[in-house]
């Protein structure tokens, strides 16, 4: 056995994959949001409320983020092959409820349906989850494939998605989060689901962090994740939740606030799926400090060390 030199050999580090750019990072931060806006959407038509524009902008994201991932192919016209592969890859099943999902999406903005809204919301959830196991079944890189990023992933989809109808309901209803009775007012939901979500969301992170703290990570992984885990908490969980209170218990500019506590609570969410997707995905590379050489002489790979 001959030993290796610190640092081994670079072609067997850990390495950033390449084959996923910011176009299919565009897919995950926009598909996932308006997922969870669909969600959102067919919650609130439960109580009578009109959720055409919230079903509208859900569908242009899932659009915009399939269309980036349709670029993102060299040959455009290959994408088709994808549903080929329905009963193994979870990327043929996201594929296959897109067209279900926009024509639930058209028929809620033509009909105003409470029943069609809520089957666009069931398939919001379903083309979120699909994105989750996308990551979930990649086993080349260390931090999708953890157990913990499934449910990170599907929780900040759905804080997304509520973060976004606050904006819109914030925009469209100007008496929504005014006084001290907000709990009982049509919107008020709204910042008790935020509250929530934004709790669940934070703790499925830190477990996340936690299990990627274990064995078998690449060090970029880790530097990069915790390099945005302390604003991603901060910026992205206690201030928005700090804001919806404000607005919750009648602070002045109540809407403002309640509106910049949804932009919040979707910007860092757009900003952690983009450094989880990009930056923090590295392949797991190999640590080989001794190499097995039949017969006499130097590994290639490993020169014996020479003595002084």
């Amino acid at each position: 056995m001959k030993t290796a030199p610190a640092g081994g050999v670079n072609a067997l580090a850990p390495k950033r994959q390449t084959n996923w750019d910011w176009r299919a990072a565009t897919n995950f931060i926009a598909g996932g949001a308006g997922g969870g806006l669909l969600l959102a959407a067919a919650a609130a038509s439960l109580g009578g409320g009109d959720v055409r524009i919230p079903v509208l902008l859900a569908l242009a994201l899932v659009g915009l983020g399939l269309t980036c991932v349709w670029f993102e192919i060299g040959r455009p016209w290959r994408a088709l092959n994808v549903y080929r592969h329905f009963k193994t890859s979870w990327m043929t099943r996201e594929a296959a409820i897109a067209p279900f999902l926009f024509a639930a999406g058209g028929l809620v903005l033509l009909t105003a349906h409470v029943a069609l809204a809520g089957l666009a919301g069931l398939l919001g959830v379903a083309f979120l989850y699909s994105q989750a196991r996308m990551l979930r079944a990649d086993k080349g890189i260390p931090a999708w494939r953890h157990p913990r990023c499934l449910p990170v992933v599907v929780s900040t989809g759905l804080t997304e998605g509520v973060g976004l109808f606050v904006i819109l309901r914030s925009l469209t209803l100007p008496e929504l989060g005014v006084g001290p009775a907000l709990a009982a007012d049509r919107g008020g939901w709204l910042v008790l689901v935020l509250l929530l979500l934004l709790a669940v969301r934070l703790a499925l992170w830190r477990a996340y962090l936690g299990g990627i703290a274990g064995p078998g990570i690449p060090d970029g992984t880790r530097r990069a994740l915790a390099s945005i885990s302390t604003g991603f908490a901060a910026v992205g969980h206690w201030l928005p939740a700090l804001l919806a209170l404000a607005a919750w218990a009648g602070a002045p500019a109540a809407e403002a606030l309640l509106l910049l506590a949804g932009a919040l609570a979707v910007a860092s969410g757009w900003h952690m799926k983009y450094a989880l997707v990009r930056r923090a995905a590295f392949t797991p590379g190999f640590d080989l400090r001794h190499l097995p050489v039949r017969g006499k002489g130097d590994s290639p790979l490993f020169p014996a060390p020479r003595e002084s």
